[in-house]
Parts: structure tokens; sequence; C-alpha cells
């Protein structure tokens, strides 16, 4: 069962894709300025964060990416470069989960570091993947990347993808595939 975060993650069915992603993109900044936040409850933030983290990436990796680069709606190298980047994400992610405390410096540097590359991300998703895909796929073709998309996010959170120790395991597999350097 996954863990009660408190914390609304939204649990779409269906929807255009590009409203779906984006959606989550403003889930992530809201959750990234919470966890900056010394009011905020860091830990219940954190899962919620994870579980978002990996439920998003696996759906954009399995439904979204190889359909947009199939129908050449993104370059072949953009989709890639956003699994790289996923993969520096969770890596970053395991780094703020492993930290004992949520009030020192290491537990500092490791959000900064997590907000810095998920920011940039986010940018250059909307910028270079959503920006074409949006422009060259039919609003049927967007439509069912949207459900898909939502059936394996939310079957993701289900199976409480964020936990720690299948974030490391992500982060494992990413090395061995060379997306991130061990």
């Amino acid at each position: 069962m996954p863990q009660d975060t408190t914390i609304d993650l939204g649990r779409p069915v269906a929807g255009d894709i590009i409203d779906l992603i984006l959606d989550d993109h403003r889930r992530f900044e809201d959750l990234l300025r919470q966890l900056r936040s010394s009011e905020a409850d860091r830990d219940a933030v954190l899962r919620a964060f994870a579980a978002l983290h990996v439920a998003h990436a696996e759906a954009e990796e399995s439904h979204v990416y190889p359909q947009l680069k199939k129908r050449r709606a993104v370059d072949a190298d953009e989709a890639d470069h956003g699994e790289h980047e996923h993969a520096e994400g969770n890596e970053a992610l395991l780094a703020v989960m492993e930290c004992a405390s949520t009030d020192t410096q290491k537990w500092a540097d490791a959000v900064e570091e997590l907000s810095s590359l998920v920011n940039h991300h986010l940018v250059e998703e909307e910028l270079t993947i959503l920006n074409p895909a949006r422009e060259e796929l039919g609003p049927q073709v967007l439509g069912s990347l949207g459900e898909a998309f939502a059936t394996e996010r939310n079957r993701q959170i289900d199976a409480d993808c964020g936990r720690i120790e299948n974030v490391r395991r992500i982060v494992t597999e990413a090395e061995k595939q060379g997306l991130i350097d061990d």
C-alpha cells in the first residue's frame, strides 16, 4: 500500500498529454518550494515529491517519449536527453532522501541540487518536447497519450514507487545504462 502523503498529487484518468504533464510540472514547482520551507512537513512533502517524480518520469519514458519519437513529433536526441535528465533528477532525489535530517546544511545543499536539476528539466522539456508535440500531433493522439500517461502514472503511485528502495534501484539501473555517472 502506498504511504499516505496527505498531499494531493492529483489522479487524472484522461486528458490532453500536454495539459497533464504541465499540471505535474506545476506540482513539482510547488513541492520544491515546500521542501525549501522550514514551516512545511518536509518528510511528507518529500514522500509526495518522490512518488510524483518517479511516477511521472516512468510514465513519460514508457508511453510518451517512445510515441513522440515514433511519430517524429520530437527528435530522438531530445527524448533521450529527457530520460538522461530524469535519471539525474532521481539521483539528486536519492541524495535528499538519504539525508538523516531535514534541518542540516547537507539537506539544504541536496534540496538545492534537486531543485536546480528539476527546474532545468521542466523548462527544457516544455520548450523542446512539449511545444513540438503540441504543434505536430492532433487532439486524438494527444488524448490517447494522455490516457496512457495517466494510467501508468497512477499505477506507479499505487505501487508506492517513491519509496527509497525503489529510487535506489532506479538510480542503479540508470548508472548501468550509462544515463548517469556511477
